[in-house]
């Protein structure tokens, strides 16, 4: 009985190694220029809606555009004195989508969300750190400090465009604010006037 041997062919691999070099780092060039393009949107959406919200005495809080499994959402989320209601939303999101049609007309399909935002409000601005501080916080950081990136705890403020936090175990954190990706106020009820 006899065996047969299948030929092989053989490449460089030197090669065949600099092509997945090459095209990990076209992949990761497009995910940076993905990132940016996201980043542009959002500052436009965010001039554009704040002067539609102005006009309407409510208040722009936070701007988001990402990928989701159905789709990319564009979500605008409002306030004013005493709340949102669907109506305010509806109001908004009418306008808002005429003024994008016209300068989002070239970008790929999306889904526009305007909502209240809830308990758990976001937090994009560095003056917002200042505005709510005393209420419990979630905050995740592109870096780590001190070993961890998710930090949950008292909002204590701003200094030296730094969010001070105290963590349960009574620590300080200084997270720079060029670093945060995420931030949340954690089961927010509201802002008290002091009259």
């Amino acid at each position: 009985m006899t065996k047969k041997h299948k030929k092989r062919k053989f490449k460089k691999q030197t090669s065949g190694s600099v092509g997945n070099v090459d095209q990990g780092k076209k992949s990761h060039v497009q995910s940076r220029l993905n990132q940016e393009h996201e980043k542009r949107i959002v500052e436009k959406v965010w001039e554009l809606a704040g002067t539609i919200c102005e006009a309407e005495q409510m208040e722009l809080v936070y701007v988001q555009y990402q990928r989701e499994p159905g789709g990319r959402i564009l979500r605008v989320y409002i306030d004013k004195p005493g709340g949102v209601g669907l109506n305010d939303c509806v109001y908004i999101s009418r306008q808002l989508n005429d003024v994008l049609d016209i300068y989002l007309n070239n970008e790929n399909p999306y889904n526009l969300e305007v909502s209240s935002p809830g308990t758990d409000r976001p937090l994009g601005r560095l003056q917002d750190f200042e505005r709510f501080k005393g209420n419990m916080v979630k905050i995740k950081s592109a870096r780590a400090i001190d070993g961890q990136k998710n930090f949950k705890g008292i909002l204590l403020g701003v200094l030296d465009k730094n969010i001070k936090l105290q963590a349960p175990d009574n620590k300080i954190v200084e997270i720079p604010f060029a670093d945060i990706v995420k931030a949340r106020l954690v089961d927010f009820s509201g802002e008290t006037s002091c009259s």
